[in-house]
């Protein structure tokens, strides 16, 4: 039949009506839309099918699928399309969620689009034609077929619309945006579906039925078990022609993606018998001798564990898919393996492929080809070249490390990481220290294990400690971590008895500050949390004077009610640290506007001062509010002040959308007035990863922590300029490196001086991710107090399995500047070994740091870079840090960084890429 159906511009104006009344959506106008259903239209393409309750209880099916229909009789090319999906329900900050596509529908045919896994059904869709990993709601939901790869922003019927991408659109259930009326039935174990001559009314409601789920691929493939026509083979019954490094090839993709082999020899050297991801993997034992192709396969089996013993001799039939983690439009590298496949065993007990061992020298130190930001999955494979063209060209074989030493602790999902480098930028306490964006470090690697845990608990292991013996298993590769060993033997692990380190006691004449990202701090949470981060600070810190405190949630924690105090939290914390035997602290604290500075959705996650009222006092000046912005003014005396305290920084800006504002309060010291800024900007969530397929890798959420630092620098610019010695600390978890163009932004010049640089580089850290030891925590302090600020990171947390928190906390000891030049250079005699640095109080140049008494970071001290043009960039405010960004920019994957500003322009907030998630590290 000829299909009625309206060009793309046309179909979008014309295919929605508006649910009005109980939603409060505008109506659409129903002229147009009676116009625009009688003009004559072509073929095209369709939904034909959505089923979301693949792998829920009771289902069949193991994995959600949108199918597309095309009743032309021609076909339809995808290519630079997408499928998209809406909550049924969305919120003001809801976001689509894409698929992108590439292919054709072929005419009178079908295309399958795969989503998201479950943990339960038993039948396999057939080999989808894109794969996705959306997690579809069973009972309501939209799903948009859109020409284009840009995520739809529309929420209502009558945006969606005005929508001129969109070519077709399906709402379900009670979905808000639908055409028409929404699609009815849709379960766990049933789909709707169009009729087969995909008949359209563009009213959702009368043109898709409810019935058993029945997906149908572009080759026209539908569920079965092997052997059923369009569908894989049975038992190969006789070796094939192809061989697994035949199949691997000498790139990341498979030549063979997407065809059906049969008859692929080898020997099942692992099986793994538990998850929703079961399967084995078999390694030929006749290598190719060709360094660049894997002699080893995973056969994906769903839920079900293989009747399979490892040295069984097996001939294997099945689709070749490329399986990527995390959706197809994912950064992360992709695996080659099996699926649908049939085996048949020729013989058992057979000896393993010998493993591979790792040492020292066998992994490049170059971590992977620059591809100038684009994918490096088409390039032919360099293993001796490449840390990462090493690892795909080992895809599934046995590897083996000996004595391996642990440089990531045990997470929660048992798994740590060993370095089989352990030289390579080595602390004193034995992680690998992250140092550059040039060296990634490229030793570590991750272990998980195929051990059942009733038989081999996983280790819970601290940095520094060792798998000792032999570690082996099949590689693996993770979008959480990259590559990594699937362990079927685990060295001994030994406890080299990692301590937590405690921080020097302070001198009465110092000004103690640390800095502490509590993680995600809620009444929720058990009081055996507030009673360890207490601990840690009453002892491990000594209590100090003020504590900035990041990721402080609200009163019902992740609950998503409204509410935004969070005295009771604050209360909670500060009862329990008196409890440990520290301070009697009070605290301040603003309000943020309910769900507008990101992290944990309902947490309302905000910046916080504790201080020892016995040792320091606050100065409290009104008015400060979530979004009025703090100014410097003078008091009385003309000394710099604040105009509201606590206040806000810039509170309205866009760098702020989705993230916490930064915190500023002043104090007064021995009648000396400290400001400090405490800060948590933007988290390095939707940044591409080291280990991903795209290198060098984007760091786009670089953009928004540059426009964040700039204001942050502004403000530090503009104290400095009313008062060149004033106190200033900019402290807490600006979720960047010391090396990066954010820091960079904020110290250029020398105005405010990070102490971190002055440790040896090997003791550059407070955080551990991925195996490497890192820093997002900062203190910056004023340049002038530079020489005075003995510095020191407390490991109590990163290194360990059992953590508190997942952030070291930092502290910074000091005396304040009077603001008296002869004062200071006669306290920087007594108290610091040596004179002022040549110049009046404020300036910014410092000698070298002296020895000095009570050991600490101060030790290791050198002066920080002298100030060039420091003064020009004050007077000239926020102009004056515009070449700071301008040039940190550059630094920046242009491509990511123009799709930012692109964003910015047109008004959009920076917001996780799924809907209700958010990273706050």
């Amino acid at each position: 039949m000829t299909f009625p159906s309206l060009p793309a511009p046309r179909r979008a104006v014309a295919a929605l009506t508006a649910l009005v009344a109980g939603a409060g959506l505008a109506t659409l106008p129903t002229e147009p839309l009676a116009r625009a259903a009688e003009e004559p239209a072509p073929t095209g393409a369709l939904i034909s099918e959505v089923y979301g309750g693949g792998g829920n209880s009771g289902a069949t099916l193991t994995t959600d699928f949108v199918e597309l229909g095309n009743p032309g009789d021609h076909p339809v090319t995808v290519d630079g399309w997408s499928v998209q999906y809406l909550p049924g329900t969305p919120r003001p900050t809801s976001q689509w969620q894409h698929t992108p596509l590439v292919g054709e529908i072929p005419a009178g045919g079908h295309f399958l689009v795969s989503q998201a896994r479950g943990n339960s059904g038993s039948v396999e869709l057939p080999t989808p034609d894109a794969r996705g990993d959306i997690a579809m709601s069973a009972t309501a939901g939209t799903i948009a077929l859109v020409n284009g790869t840009e995520r739809l922003d529309c929420l209502t019927p009558a945006d969606c619309a005005a929508d001129a991408r969109i070519v077709d659109l399906v709402g379900y259930g009670d979905a808000v945006v639908r055409n028409g009326e929404p699609a009815r039935g849709a379960s766990n174990t049933r789909s709707v579906a169009r009729d087969g001559d995909l008949t359209d009314t563009r009213d959702n409601a009368a043109d898709f039925t409810a019935g058993e789920p029945n997906p149908v691929n572009a080759s026209g493939e539908t569920p079965g078990p092997p052997g059923e026509p369009g569908n894989p083979p049975g038992e190969p019954g006789e070796p094939g022609e192809l061989r697994i490094h035949d199949i691997q090839g000498t790139t990341r993709v498979s030549p063979h993606t997407g065809s059906q082999v049969s008859g692929v020899p080898g020997i099942v050297t692992a099986v793994n018998a538990f998850g929703s991801a079961r399967g084995f993997w078999f390694q030929d034992p006749e290598p190719d001798g060709d360094p660049r192709t894997s002699e080893a396969l995973f056969v994906f089996t769903s839920d079900r564990t293989p009747d399979l013993a490892v040295g069984d001799e097996v001939l294997v039939s099945g689709t070749v898919v490329q399986y990527r983690q995390g959706g197809a439009s994912s950064a992360n590298q992709s695996l080659t393996q099996l699926e649908r496949a049939s085996w048949e065993v020729v013989s058992s007990g057979n000896g393993l492929p010998e493993a591979e061992l790792v040492t020292p020298s066998t992994v490049p130190t170059t971590l992977a080809p620059d591809a100038s930001g684009g994918s490096i999955e088409d390039l032919e494979l360099d293993p001796e070249r490449y840390a990462l063209d090493y690892y795909a060209s080992r895809e599934g074989m046995l590897l083996r490390v000996d004595d391996a030493p642990v440089v990531g602790p045990t997470d929660a999902y048992n798994a740590l990481w060993v370095t089989t480098k352990p030289a390579q930028n080595r602390s004193a306490r034995g992680g690998t220290v992250y140092q550059g964006y040039g060296d990634s470090n490229t030793g570590r690697l991750k272990i998980e294990s195929l051990i059942p845990f009733s038989e081999r608990p996983f280790p819970i292991a601290n940095v520094g400690d060792e798998l000792r013996g032999t570690t082996q298993g099949p590689l693996w590769y993770s979008q959480y971590g990259g590559y990594l060993i699937r362990a079927t033997t685990l060295g001994e692990h030994v406890d080299n008895g990692l301590t937590r380190d405690a921080v020097r006691p302070a001198r009465d004449w110092e000004l103690t500050v640390a800095t502490y990202n509590v993680e995600n701090l809620s009444p929720s949470d058990d009081q055996t949390k507030f009673d360890r981060l207490a601990t840690g600070v009453a002892e491990y810190l000594d209590g100090p004077d003020i504590v900035a405190l990041e990721e402080i949630q609200d009163n019902t924690g992740p609950t998503d009610d409204g509410v935004v105090d969070a005295d009771r939290t604050l209360d909670q914390f500060v009862e329990a640290i008196r409890a440990a035997g520290g301070p009697g602290y009070e605290w301040r604290q603003i309000n943020p506007e309910d769900k507008e500075d990101g992290g944990q959705p309902g947490g309302n996650i905000r910046n916080a001062f504790l201080f020892n009222p016995e040792r320091v006092s606050f100065v409290d000046t009104p008015g400060g509010d979530a979004t009025t912005a703090v100014r410097i003014e003078s008091d009385a005396d003309g000394a710099a002040r604040l105009s509201v305290s606590p206040g806000r920084i810039a509170p309205d800006s866009p760098a702020w959308d989705s993230s916490r504002k930064p915190l500023v309060g002043q104090f007064r010291f021995e009648d000396r007035d400290v400001f400090v800024v405490a800060n948590h900007f933007n988290s390095k969530g939707g940044d591409q990863s080291l280990h991903g397929r795209y290198q060098p890798p984007n760091r786009t959420s670089e953009i928004q922590r540059l426009e964040q630092a700039a204001l942050v620098r502004q403000f530090g610019d503009a104290l400095h300029a009313k008062d060149p010695s004033a106190n200033l600390l900019v402290v807490g978890d600006l979720n960047d490196f010391q090396f990066s163009p954010v820091l960079t932004t904020l110290t250029q010049g020398g105005r405010l001086h990070n102490p971190l640089v002055d440790l040896p580089p090997t003791e550059r850290y407070g955080y551990v991710f991925d195996g490497n030891s890192q820093s997002l925590d900062h203190i910056l302090v004023a340049g002038a107090l530079a020489h005075r600020a003995d510095y020191q990171p407390v490991r109590v947390n990163a290194e360990f399995a059992d953590q508190a928190s997942d952030h070291d906390p930092q502290v910074v000891a000091f005396r304040p500047l009077s603001g008296d030049p002869a004062v200071d250079e006669a306290e920087d005699a007594r108290y610091y070994g040596g004179g002022r640095p040549p110049g009046e109080g404020g300036d910014t140049r410092s000698p070298e740091r002296p020895d000095q008494p009570g050991g600490g970071a101060g030790d290791h001290r050198d002066g920080p870079p002298p100030a060039a043009g420091g003064d020009d960039l004050a007077r000239t405010g926020l102009s004056g840090v515009l070449p700071l960004i301008t040039g940190a920019v550059i630094l920046l994957a242009v491509g990511g960084a123009a799709a930012y500003f692109a964003r910015r322009q047109r008004g959009e907030a920076n917001s996780p890429d799924s809907e209700g998630t958010g990273t706050t590290s």
